[in-house]
């Protein structure tokens, strides 16, 4: 099938992987302009201190830079392939948090670990990470708050100079997504590292498939499919004294305002590979349905438990996602594209119609680790990992598929980019926000 230009399916896939940068094994955007060497110390500085902040900051005090990775591009001049970097020390320098409570638990567990963190470097309140960034000595920003707060943040932190890995996903409207690809621009020009919470980038498992997809192991993909089907997760029940504004903050998943909806906040990973494996962000959601049906009490907010999404992708390729979080249903999270000569699930195996199947068969490392330290390890070699453009895509896929669902119609992916409406109440205080209501497919209109 051919583009417009004459451009054949296969021919985009190979130029939109090269003009990546080092996209045939991670598609991980490099930045240049930082010196070799020049983190030194890793102080780290952790923004949202709730069970994930916490995970994130445990694997990024396991992330003693060890190898170079070859996936990650590194050539033979910059340093020799499978060198060792010289570990430097990685301690926590400052947290901070909205909530007293949540940074108290997260200093009792890392204590434990005999991390101490002193009293005027830990910050509550609705200002503590512009605090924490003030800090001159922190130079390794983790975010983790509600992915509502993550773009202004990354903003910010970019701004201040530090190098930054934030969870996924990276927003939860376009506005939020355009900050961060702008965010992502600036910390190329300043030289600063941004790594985001998709650890499957980082797996070699992904990584050799990927690789060998786009070599044509499979010839020209003509249809995906993906999934994040699985049970309910966590819920806050509202407490007494709670105001509105406190009492979604700490049930943050089931306020599209503050999560995206789990369509955006879960099923984003597996929109990330098809992105990936795909060489593109989708030009159009073409169908979708989705409904709120089981999870329908007041601590469930107002988001969906079901979508289901039908995406095109530049040469007519077709992709079809699904996602719930619904109890005693069949669970499914995985990835898979067909393609003219075979098939695959992305991660581990390939079967072409013709030939032997291929099976990676190596053990993969800790990738919650690993994506930390490939990017403390791109920063000591000057080369620092940026994938701000990424996370960006595949944000900006789950809302399109989730606005898709909400309103019942099609929708252009350059056209939801016009949008310019910010989710949330205009000022963060501690208030009445009341639950806005459920989106009704045909009666919703997105803008």
């Amino acid at each position: 099938m051919e583009l417009a230009g004459g451009i054949t399916r296969r021919g985009f896939l190979k130029t939109s992987a090269a003009a990546a940068g080092a996209a045939a094994l991670g598609d991980l955007r490099m930045a240049h302009g930082a010196a070799a060497g020049e983190l030194g110390e890793v102080k780290i500085g952790l923004v949202g201190c709730g069970g994930r902040g916490t995970g994130a900051l445990l694997d990024a005090l396991g992330a003693a830079t060890k190898v170079i990775y070859p996936q990650l591009g590194y050539h033979t001049e910059d340093v020799a392939q499978g060198a060792t970097v010289e570990k430097k020390d990685i301690k926590v320098a400052a947290l901070a948090d909205l909530f007293e409570d949540r940074l108290s638990a997260c200093k009792r567990q890392i204590e434990k670990l005999g991390i101490q963190v002193p009293a005027n470097r830990c910050f509550t309140g609705f200002d503590a990470c512009e605090q924490l960034l003030a800090l001159a000595e922190v130079n390794y920003v983790i975010l983790a708050t509600p992915p509502h707060f993550r773009p202004e943040q990354l903003r910010a932190a970019v701004g201040a100079g530090k190098h930054v890995f934030m969870e996924k996903p990276a927003a939860v409207d376009v506005a939020g997504v355009k900050t961060v690809i702008a965010a992502g621009q600036a910390a190329k020009d300043k030289g600063l590292g941004i790594g985001a919470g998709t650890q499957r980038r980082h797996m070699k498992s992904y990584q050799e498939t990927i690789r060998r997809i786009r070599d044509g192991a499979i010839g020209e993909p003509v249809y995906a499919q993906c999934y994040w089907n699985g049970g309910q997760i966590w819920v806050v029940p509202r407490q007494p004294g709670w105001s509105d504004i406190e009492w979604q903050l700490r049930n943050w998943n089931y306020f599209t305002w503050l999560s995206g909806d789990h369509y955006v906040e879960q099923h984003v990973h597996n929109l990330d590979i098809m992105n990936w494996v795909l060489g593109s962000h989708p030009v159009r959601a073409v169908s979708a349905i989705g409904g709120r049906q089981v999870r329908t009490s007041e601590n469930h907010g107002h988001i969906f438990d079901h979508f289901a999404v039908e995406f095109e992708y530049p040469g007519g390729v077709r992709m079809f996602s699904q996602a719930r979080q619904i109890n005693g249903c069949q669970n499914l999270v995985q990835e898979a594209v067909v393609g003219v000569r075979g098939t695959t699930n992305c991660r581990d195996f390939i079967a072409p119609r013709e030939g032997p199947r291929w099976r990676f068969r190596e053990q993969d490392p800790n990738p919650y680790r690993q994506e930390h330290e490939n990017l403390i390890a791109s920063i000591r070699v000057g080369r620092p990992i940026n994938e701000a453009q990424t996370i960006a895509e595949a944000t900006m896929t789950g809302i399109l598929g989730r606005e898709a669902a909400y309103s019942g119609k099609a929708l252009d992916w350059d056209a939801a980019m016009r949008s310019t409406t910010r989710l949330g109440p205009e000022k963060l205080q501690f208030g009445d926000y009341p639950i806005p209501p459920v989106a009704m497919p045909g009666t919703y209109a997105f803008s």
